[in-house]
């Protein structure tokens, strides 16, 4: 709709749903919001400068040869401008955020307080240690936490993410290769790893094969089994995995893995659901990230800061990167940093990163967890996979639910579109739920469930905001296996309607350009 010198959108009439359009094109408190160039000019700006000097440029050539093109808006025109873009934003304070995979749940604002602290969110990195003692203890103590959670021997704490600890991990892995002098080319991952992890792998240089799943979800064993030899360096599963579920062989894949001479590396993306149950280092695991965010509430997406510390096993932990903090007999701590560190740490592959992680992040889950405790993880743990499985028995007489049969699921349940009518697909469903006010589930993956719905309600969620998910995915799911064709037009309500998402990442427009006058377009 073209928009008029005022700003204002005109009126329009009722569409064919009979839905009519007031003259603003807001909704109440729904309020619409035009591009910023659309409601600003190029030829004002909301301060005033003085002349620029006439200066020698130091460019070399590189100079701004036309006008930079941005709107010009005063205070109160762009704080209402992102006011309200804010608006059409949803977030974990607004509702349950289904995603599976991610455990996007509630951040408690203790955390928050503590994190924004003096003495750790204004440390400086190049500090002089001895001005740094309390930030290297809450990494030395979260270190132990983990170490304690997981049964495992070391940990590196500077990995920055997820992917970046797998990194790390298979990193280890073929330092400890190559110091016993055995070239092994291969890494196995399961059809139902996370994504990253065959991505990590053939990043560190390995060549990626596939191990199937059996049809109970879980991996093959006897595949599995069949494809270790020489060449393989290492299994990397992920338990919990994707589809759910638990794998009740992992001990037996950790012995065959060994057996071979190869290492396991477990992504512990979904450590939350059996956190203070199971310690992966009693399954055999020699290396495995833990996603702060997921397990321990630290802040997740925006493209913030992340943190995946990685627990190692007896055997990787010397060859584990640097830095990491140490504590002395004195009661002092001192940060690890050189390469050359003599007897200390002689085998480490090198560094992860320029510094020593995220202090915001670890100073956030050190807070969950002592305000928890060892009961409350637990009990964290049990919330999750009784809010899964909530979610699964309630839906599953209105959608496919493959692996329902194969028991109770862990933290997340899988659906799949099996059973709609023609032409009425997972997207669909997902669209109509944010019509409902909901952020949609993970669709279309992991890949073995065809037209997958991954939702994870996590254990920070009531059995009230559950109940009305249940009713909003059942009635929307009913209606599309009666075939009703409204559900290809939704989101109805949204602020902005369904686009062609193929087209928009093929072709996307990443600049601005004027709209041609009504006049010479309809020549």
């Amino acid at each position: 709709m073209t928009v008029n010198p005022s700003g204002w959108r005109p009126s329009a009439p009722a569409n064919e749903q009979g839905e009519t359009h007031t003259v603003t094109g807001n909704r109440a408190l729904m309020l619409e919001e035009p591009l910023i160039f659309e409601i600003g000019s190029t030829e004002e700006t909301g301060v005033d400068f003085a002349e620029a000097p006439q200066l020698p440029t130091r460019l070399g050539g590189l100079e701004r040869n036309r006008e930079i093109g941005l709107p010009g808006l005063s205070e109160p025109e762009t704080v209402r401008h992102y006011t309200r873009l804010s608006r059409q934003n949803y977030a974990i304070d607004l509702g349950l955020f289904p995603l599976g995979s991610c455990t996007m749940k509630h951040n408690p604002r203790l955390n928050e307080k503590v994190a924004r602290l003096p003495g750790f969110a204004d440390v400086h990195p190049l500090q002089p240690q001895e001005t740094v003692q309390g930030a290297l203890q809450v990494i030395n103590e979260l270190a132990l936490w983990l170490l304690d959670l997981t049964g495992m021997y070391g940990v590196a704490m500077s990995p920055k993410a997820g992917a970046h600890g797998e990194l790390c991990g298979l990193l280890c892995i073929r330092a400890a290769l190559e110091a016993r002098g055995d070239k092994r080319e291969v890494v196995l991952v399961p059809e139902s790893a996370h994504g990253t992890n065959p991505a990590t792998a053939a990043f560190a240089g390995y060549r990626v094969e596939n191990i199937p799943a059996n049809a109970a979800g879980r991996v093959d064993l006897v595949a599995l089994t069949a494809r270790l030899g020489p060449d393989v360096a290492a299994v990397m599963i992920t338990n919990p995995n994707t589809c759910g579920l638990f794998e009740p062989d992992m001990k037996a894949i950790s012995d065959a893995v060994h057996a071979a001479g190869a290492f396991v590396y477990c992504d512990g993306a979904n450590f939350n659901a059996i956190v203070g149950k199971v310690r992966p280092g009693d399954l055999g695991i020699d290396a495995m990230h833990i996603n702060l965010h997921k397990t321990f509430s630290t802040p997740h997406g925006g493209g913030g800061p992340g943190s995946g510390p990685v627990v190692l096993s007896r055997a990787l932990a010397p060859h584990g990167p640097l830095p990491f903090a140490a504590k002395y007999l004195d009661g002092s701590y001192r940060l690890i940093e050189e390469e050359n560190a003599g007897e200390e740490h002689p085998k480490a592959f090198g560094r992860m990163v320029a510094f020593h992680g995220q202090m915001g992040m670890f100073t956030r889950a050190l807070a969950y967890i002592l305000s928890h405790g060892s009961d409350g993880l637990k009990q964290v743990a049990e919330d999750a996979v009784l809010n899964a499985n909530y979610l699964l028995r309630s839906l599953e007489e209105v959608l496919d639910a493959p692996f329902a049969g194969s028991g109770p699921c862990m933290h997340e349940a899988i659906f799949s579109d099996k059973g709609f009518a023609h032409e009425i697909n997972t997207l669909d469903l997902a669209k109509a739920l944010i019509d409902e006010g909901f952020h949609p589930m993970t669709m279309y993956f992991p890949l073995v469930v065809h037209g997958a719905m991954l939702v994870e309600p996590t254990e920070t969620e009531s059995k009230a905001s559950l109940d009305e998910f249940i009713a909003a995915v059942r009635s929307i799911a009913e209606r599309a296996k009666a075939g009703d064709q409204s559900l290809k037009a939704a989101p109805v309500y949204a602020p902005r309607r369904r686009l062609d998402e193929t087209l928009a990442a093929r072709k996307p427009v990443l600049t601005y350009r004027e709209p041609e006058p009504a006049a010479a377009a309809a020549e």
